[in-house]
């Protein structure tokens, strides 16, 4: 319907009022469709299509960082962060009252009234959500097995360990902001972050930014220097210009250091936009020009599509002071459902439902032949129909709308001037609207990730190669990307693997109990390193191996040390990495890699052993590395089974806990102990097991943090029988207990090569 169609009603229309259709539709669209898909830490985002996608996009705006310092990028960032605050906080108005629109909703001193400062916090706070959900996330897989030792890497893992709120549950910034929307009781579709697309609250724009990073972050090696390019620039900028209207209205109740990506998360901290800095200029110092470009790319696309979004959402905060703004978006959401019903219902000769299919594109004429009908009584809310007999228990529209929604179309109401004449309706009061379910939708907008998305569902353009042995495989599994080929063997290594684990479990020893007890695994955990104590004493007078032996067994073990922590790799997933089971074991993750720092990495520690012993090893995710002549086939075989388990934090779950608990809890007051006293006698350092000896201790240490991760998955596990119970569970846990040192009986090895083949079938 054509906006003159309404212009007997007494008040302007909502097109009129508003300068156009209210706010940019809602709906699903490429962006919300990369967002969701690459939130998933199980995601595997192709080669080839996808990365030319994401190429294209960023070039778009390649001259916004082209040509530039990193100096000068840095205070146009900061600068127009700065600017565009100040636009956002004169929304909340100088009291002057000048520049009104009709029907604006502001007080009669000028300021906006409550109910739009209200308004302001909601819109800003839900448009902010896709970003500040996630912030800081794209750098989650940029750490990986095989640049485990690199400083760069390190200094980024120490920057996103304070993202996380590393060592502490729900630390996160994301997890700040979550508090936020649950504050405000608009966190409903937050958790897990996936769901945020399906906010229709939220306009499409909003994911772009952070659908791409987060897609972007799954191809680290691809796109490292443009992740760190715009992760400097989102540092430089700070708080979301749009949320200093929050912070204004709200300064107290928000940890606001959380949610702004340039403040420090402690006080001995060094700022966040310095420590990105400093990773940037260690990468340009490795990679030189072709880094610097990246990184500038980066940055300039990073802050071109802010500023795009920005504006957008400045210019809905804008329209939404008039009451009519948040009515037609309320109307766009709900049209498509209730379209279904209302047929029998006629107002101003056309059926309900007639007009509710319109308004998916047009809400206007519908408020406008509202505001004309019977439903309503302007600047009365507490008289109109509408909001009273049609949506109370016993009316035919009761919980049709929530009590948010309810409060929108009384705003509404109260912003219409009354009629100069008696009401008028084309409605009969007989024909009252029939119920309709709530819901939510829209239609999708423009869609700048279209060819990305179309990317992503074509998956790779071939499935690549898989690995002739373990031996490739360690290579292959180096990087945290993979082909379908590459993906399939890890899962049918893993399947036999696990097949092979749990092959006679019930005949053999098993130091897990049988059963989970509600006591927890604390108990048990002191049993098993008192027994351990106990052995090493029993065992002081066994002769101690020869230095050939020590060193043979420290050459065969550096396939596996030099790796760990690799079965956790995927817990620095974002939400895993601050989730309450995930937290310890990103924060294990993080101490073996030496908590950022190169002289406390286990790994760079265990090649000066090596050293030590005249083994100078090629860098492990080289190939040199896995064909090196001095290693044993069989010591790759336990490494790539860490290496394929890390990559399923979700599939394996139970697996990987058991898994971390038997390694934490391996040399703890024995093994390391008597390694201590071989590395000594010949003369070799022994600060490798003297730290494990402490940071896996079972009070406080990896150790217990890996009891207390399994007592917090079975706790929250019903008794009762049927899969995904807690024995079913427990079970799974124990097999995994037992993968770290499966029999190698020719039973156990058929009983892998099944599970390999069952595997392969699945």
């Amino acid at each position: 319907m054509q906006a003159q169609e309404a212009t007997a009603s007494a008040t302007p229309s909502a097109r009129q009022r508003t300068g156009g259709p209210p706010g940019p539709p809602r709906g699903g669209g490429s962006a919300r469709a990369v967002y969701a898909y690459a939130a998933d830490p199980e995601a595997s985002v192709p080669e080839g299509g996808f990365v030319e996608e994401v190429r294209t996009e960023l070039r778009r705006h390649a001259h916004c960082g082209e040509g530039a310092s990193l100096d000068a990028l840095v205070r146009r960032a900061a600068a127009w962060a700065a600017g565009e605050r100040e636009r956002y906080l004169a929304l909340l108005g100088s009291g002057d009252g000048e520049g009104r629109e009709p029907g604006e909703d502001r007080k009669p001193g000028g300021g906006p009234s409550e109910g739009y400062r209200e308004v302001l916090v909601r819109r800003a706070v839900l448009g902010c959500a896709p970003l500040s959900l996630v912030s800081g996330a794209w750098l989650q897989w940029l750490s990986a097995p095989g640049n485990a030792e690199s400083p760069v890497v390190l200094r980024i893992l120490a920057l996103y360990a304070s993202d996380v709120g590393v060592g502490h549950p729900d630390a996160s910034r994301g997890s700040a902001y979550l508090g936020l929307l649950r504050r405000l009781r608009l966190a409903e579709n937050a958790v897990p972050v996936a769901r945020l697309t399906g906010d229709r609250r939220i306009a499409e724009g909003a994911f772009r930014l952070p659908a791409l990073l987060l897609a972007m972050s799954r191809r680290p090696d691809d796109f490292r220097g443009e992740i760190l390019g715009a992760d400097l620039c989102l540092r430089s900028v700070g708080l979301l210009p749009a949320l200093s209207v929050v912070r204004r209205e709200l300064p107290t109740g928000t940890d606001w250091a959380a949610v702004d990506p340039a403040e420090g998360r402690g006080r001995e901290e060094a700022p966040p936009a310095g420590q990105c800095r400093a990773a940037v200029e260690e990468l340009l110092e490795q990679e030189g020009d072709r880094a610097a470009d990246a990184v500038r790319e980066g940055f300039g696309w990073a802050l071109a599509v802010l500023r795009d979004w920005s504006d957008a959402l400045h210019a809905e905060l804008v329209a939404a002071g008039d009451p009519a703004f948040d009515m037609a978006e309320l109307m766009r959401l709900r049209s498509r459902e209730g379209a279904v019903y209302h047929h029998r219902f006629m107002l101003e000769g056309r059926p309900l439902a007639a007009w509710l299919a319109e308004s998916r594109t047009d809400p206007g004429p519908l408020l406008d032949a509202l505001a004309r009908s019977r439903l309503v009584k302007p600047g009365r809310s507490e008289a109109s129909s509408l909001v009273r007999g049609l949506v109370g228990e016993r009316g035919p529209m009761f919980r049709v709308f929530s009590p948010e929604d309810l409060e929108v179309v009384r705003r509404w109401i109260d912003s219409l001037p009354a009629r100069p004449s008696a009401d008028s309706s084309g409605a009969s009061a007989g024909d009252a609207p029939s119920g309709a379910p709530p819901g939510a939708t829209g239609t999708g907008g423009g869609d700048a990730l279209v060819a990305v998305a179309g990317a992503l569902r074509a998956g790779p353009r071939s499935a690549g190669r898989a690995p002739s042995g373990p031996r490739e495989a360690y290579h292959m599994l180096m990087r945290r990307t993979d082909t379908p080929a590459l993906r399939s063997w890890a899962m049918e290594y893993v399947a036999g693997w696990l097949a092979r684990s749990r092959y006679g479990m019930d005949r053999g020893t098993m130091p897990l109990p049988e059963r989970w007890g509600h006591e927890g695994l604390r108990p048990w955990l002191q049993a098993q390193h008192d027994r351990h104590g106990a052995e090493f004493e029993e065992n002081a007078a066994v002769p101690l191996p020869s230095r050939e032996a020590l060193v043979d067994d420290t050459v065969q073990t550096a396939p596996l040390t030099l790796i760990d922590g690799s079965w956790l790799q995927g817990f620095t997933d974002y939400e895993q990495a601050s989730s309450g089971i995930g937290h310890s074991l990103f924060e294990t993750y993080w101490d073996e890699l030496g908590n950022g720092e190169p002289r406390l990495n286990h790994p760079l520690i265990y090649r000066e052993v090596l050293r030590e012993m005249d083994v100078e090893l090629p860098p492990t995710a080289s190939p040199e590395f896995a064909r090196w002549p001095g290693f044993r086939d069989e010591s790759f075989e336990l490494p790539v089974y860490w290496l394929c388990v890390g990559r399923f934090p979700r599939t394996f779950l139970p697996e990987v806990l058991g898994l971390n608990l038997a390694m934490e809890l391996s040399g703890v007051g024995g093994t390391y102990r008597r390694a201590r006293l071989a590395l000594k006698e010949y003369g070799f350092s022994t600060r490798f097991v003297d730290i494990h000896n402490t940071i896996d201790n079972v009070a406080t240490g990896h150790s217990a943090w890996a009891a207390d991760a399994v007592d917090t998955l079975l706790a929250a596990l019903p008794e009762a029988p049927g899969p995904g119970n807690r024995a079913d569970v427990w079970d799974r846990v124990r097999v995994g207990y037992r993968s770290l040192n499966p029999p190698s009986g020719v039973g156990a090895r058929l009983a892998a090569r099944r599970g390999r083949l069952s595997g392969r079938r699945r």
